[in-house]
């Protein structure tokens, strides 16, 4: 049975059909979370996602369905060098409150990004905002204290630990 997802980036639908499940093997059951570990699993998926048939990939941690050849550019583009693939190995998802939170980042961090419900900001903007920080928070030590970023036009971003450090409230000043 496939795993059900809130995030569809690019698909109209959830796939429908049988699917394969990767994972780190019990002697690495505690580094799952270890970037080599990930990059591994990660090129591992890409080389199936090209195989004829294959029409979609999860990334469970993210809950979000995304088109095989979608999954292997991005995923060969980091593993090349390139940035990492903060639209698909992480996504963003509206609470009922309103509010945006990333998820699949705390896998890669530790912390989850939350965004409090703002009609200035829609949610494309959100996503521009997101991206940015999840490309510097990826590139650091979990953040313990608040934090100004620079947004995607030139915008202080506040990010600020919150619920013990596994979130980060994030607010655009403007």
């Amino acid at each position: 049975m496939l795993p059900t997802h809130a995030a569809l980036m690019g698909l109209e639908a959830q796939p429908k059909g049988e699917g394969i499940a990767l994972g780190p093997g019990p002697h690495l059951a505690e580094a799952v979370g270890m970037l080599p570990v990930i990059k591994q699993l990660a090129g591992i998926g890409a080389a199936i996602a090209g195989l004829p048939g294959a029409e979609a990939v999860a990334w469970n941690p993210a809950r979000c369905w995304m088109p095989a050849n979608y999954f292997r550019k991005v995923i060969g583009n980091w593993l090349a060098g390139g940035p990492f693939p903060a639209l698909g190995l992480t996504s963003l998802q509206r609470e009922s409150d309103g509010s945006m939170q990333s998820v699949g980042l705390a896998l890669f961090t530790g912390q989850e990004l939350v965004f409090a419900p703002d009609r200035a900001l829609g949610p494309a903007d959100i996503a521009r905002v997101a991206v940015r920080l999840i490309h510097a928070l990826i590139e650091v030590e979990p953040l313990t204290a608040p934090h100004e970023f620079t947004g995607p036009d030139g915008e202080p971003i506040d990010v600020v630990p919150i619920r013990d450090g596994r979130q980060l409230r994030v607010s655009v000043r403007r």
